[in-house]
């Protein structure tokens, strides 16, 4: 139970009464959302109809759905009193619950009208206190399972299908059953009006009993002063019979009058039974149409009863029609996301796709490229046979020169004028003549052993960088240098030149 509203500290007027004697027909509620946000404040709109009165101690309770007396309120506000009230008029009203005693969980409640002796005059449809938004959730999924997204996208539709006849029928039922209750509505208000006109036949019976109770007392009342007439009439009788004896005639017609007013008396009791007659047959009515009453109560107390059952009824479908909704729009989100994510893939794979395309270019392009680089290291290397044979030749050439030389330094040691020869300085030294100059080697004649040696020329140059080696190099080394510039691929048994090339065709190796 909710504390203390601020308007009373008095707690409402409540009772055992249950569900079987509450009217949930006097009082509607309208505009009564399916939910309220959490921490704000909640307007109630009610209408009070023509067949109840509002009186000072009336309250408005939020009950949770279920409930069986108006003893189980969550929390409750005393209702305006209206200003301008009349009998046959409709009177809207509003009510408004601060967010502090509002229930803070998500179960249904109901908004219910209580009058001041704690009986339920009208009851609002079920809603909750939750949240409006939801979050989404994103399902990520690979290549791979594709074609299971795709079945179970399948499995979803003939589901969601399944779901839309199921609920096409669950329509069908819900106008079926509001039909009904529509029509069991009508006849409680034929009942009622039933009911109204009965009561206005009792009460116009009882100011007729009460219009002949009246008649008949005083028609008693005129019996009572006959009868003392008569009594009078009777002592005078005896008077004049003893004193007056001459007046015989006069007593005579006294009798007469006596008779007279004895037949009028007699007339007067017939008169008197009869009213008597007609009053017994009046309260036989009386008893027939309160029996009848009893009946017609009986009968709507019944269709109350059913009215109540149905309205549970639909009440219960219309939270399946929600899950159902709900149900289904999750499966269309999930739907959603599903076909946006294989939209995604597709283009992700027509990406690849093309990127495979590219890459095999690339790939028929490096494969041409190296074929190309191949044939000229082919060529390269049968340049470089050749150059080593003609290396070979000239190294034979130039050991026959060295040959010769050497003869032609022991000649001219014999020859006397060596000596001569060696005493000229080394400033007179005759110097390579121009006719020499244009010679790969050089005139051997007119260099020492030591200075053809240091200014001959290398044929010894690397074919892909270009380099010049000297002639102290070895084969082994110059191979090393040359191998050093080609790149093994370490996937297959192609060899590249360029750096470039040869890590692109590494890439492509890790894309397989």
């Amino acid at each position: 139970m909710s504390p203390v509203m601020d308007k009373t500290l008095d707690e409402p007027p409540t009772s055992a009464v249950f569900l079987d004697n509450c009217h949930f027909s006097q009082v509607i509620f309208n505009n009564v959302e399916k939910f309220y946000v959490p921490g704000g404040d909640i307007t109630c709109y009610y209408t009070l109809t023509q067949h109840i009165t509002p009186r000072r101690k009336d309250w408005v309770g939020i009950f949770r759905v279920g409930w069986k007396t108006t003893r189980e309120y969550y929390t409750f506000m005393w209702t305006p009193f209206p200003s301008d009230l009349s009998g046959d008029s409709i009177v809207q009203q509003q009510i408004q619950f601060r967010a502090y005693y509002l229930p803070k969980d998500d179960e249904y409640y109901q908004f219910c009208y209580v009058d001041e002796e704690g009986v339920v005059r009208g009851a609002s449809v079920p809603f909750q206190f939750r949240a409006e938004t939801e979050d989404d959730i994103l399902v990520v999924t690979t290549q791979g399972e594709v074609e299971e997204i795709e079945q179970q996208n399948k499995d979803l539709l003939k589901e969601n299908k399944e779901l839309k006849e199921s609920c096409l029928c669950l329509q069908k039922q819900n106008l079926g059953l509001q039909e009904e209750l529509r029509l069991a509505q009508e006849k409680m208000k034929e009942l009622e009006g039933e009911v109204c006109f009965l009561q206005t036949g009792n009460l116009e019976l009882r100011r007729a009993q009460e219009l002949q109770a009246g008649e008949m007392s005083s028609a008693q009342m005129n019996l009572a002063s006959i009868r003392e007439q008569n009594i009078k009439l009777g002592k005078e009788n005896q008077e004049l019979q003893k004193g007056l004896a001459s007046l015989r005639s006069s007593c005579e017609k006294l009798e007469l009058e006596g008779n007279f007013l004895k037949e009028e008396n007699k007339r007067l009791t017939e008169q008197n039974g009869c009213r008597e007659r007609e009053l017994q047959q009046f309260k036989e009515h009386n008893q027939e149409v309160s029996s009848e009453k009893e009946q017609l109560e009986s009968r709507l107390k019944t269709t109350l009863d059913h009215m109540d059952q149905l309205q549970s009824q639909v009440l219960n479908q219309e939270k399946e029609m929600e899950n159902l909704v709900r149900l289904d729009h999750d499966k269309t989100e999930q739907l959603e996301h599903l076909k946006e994510e294989n939209r995604q893939l597709r283009i992700t794979l027509t990406e690849q796709k093309e990127q495979e395309v590219k890459l095999e270019q690339c790939l028929e392009d490096l494969k041409h490229q190296n074929h190309d680089l191949a044939k000229e290291l082919e060529e390269k290397n049968h340049l470089f046979q050749i150059l080593q044979r003609k290396k070979d030749e000239i190294e034979e050439k130039n050991l026959r020169l060295r040959q010769e030389n050497n003869e032609l330094l022991m000649r001219l040691s014999e020859s006397p004028d060596y000596s001569a020869w060696v005493a000229v300085p080394s400033a007179q030294v005759p110097t390579r003549s121009p006719e020499s100059a244009d010679l790969l080697f050089g005139n051997p004649y007119n260099k020492s052993l030591e200075t053809y040696g240091v200014n001959m020329p290398s044929v010894k140059k690397c074919p892909l960088c270009h380099e010049v080696f000297s002639d102290d190099i070895g084969p082994r080394q110059y191979e090393e240098h040359v191998r050093s510039h080609i790149l093994d691929c370490p996937f297959c048994d192609e060899t590249f030149q360029d750096k470039q090339v040869y890590d692109d065709h590494v890439y492509c190796h890790s894309l397989e």
